[in-house]
């Protein structure tokens, strides 16, 4: 399935939530904030959220520093 992630287009298999989604890019739940289609997702709601063909998908991950 083809999905706009971050502005480009990728190409994604067996991928059904945002859950399996971030384990798909190898990011942890509790360090990003996840956009779809315009909606910030609770994070509460990962597991549940669907993901479709042409989802536009945005994730911000937090890096530490200082």
């Amino acid at each position: 399935m083809q999905l706009q992630v971050n502005g480009k287009i990728v190409e994604v298999n067996n991928v059904r939530t945002v859950h399996e989604l971030l384990d798909y890019f190898q990011l942890q739940a509790k360090i990003v904030v996840v956009e779809a289609n315009g909606e910030i997702v609770d994070r509460a709601r990962y597991e549940t959220t669907p993901v479709a063909e042409g989802d536009r998908i945005e994730i911000v991950h937090f890096v530490g520093g200082g």
